[in-house]
């Protein structure tokens, strides 16, 4: 059962805008997804682009460096699932994001 850490204030997260967070050294991409927050691994597999800084259209975010696109909710590619992130249990307690790890 994971552990969870406060990450972030849901106060501070966009709708339908990414925000990397840092939780126990690790980056971890939140997104405000109609109402819903999802975390993934910050990290795209090809060649480690910043998730949190892609252009998130519906539930799927596309990598800024070269466009491989994930699920926000899955963390699977929408094309294929064989490549995608690690995702990461989302609690939220009043205004804080807690991540489990």
């Amino acid at each position: 059962m994971p552990r969870f850490v406060p990450a972030a204030k849901l106060s501070h997260l966009e709708e339908g805008k990414g925000t990397i967070v840092s939780v126990e050294g690790i980056k971890i991409a939140l997104f405000l997804c109609e109402g819903t927050v999802f975390a993934i691994k910050n990290q795209c597999p090809h060649m480690g682009g910043d998730l949190g800084e892609g252009l998130l259209t519906g539930e799927v975010v596309r990598c800024p460096w070269h466009g491989w696109r994930f699920s926000v909710r899955t963390g699977m590619m929408p094309e294929t699932d064989v490549v995608g992130v690690r995702t990461y249990e989302v609690k939220i307690d009043g205004d804080d994001v807690l991540i489990g790890v």
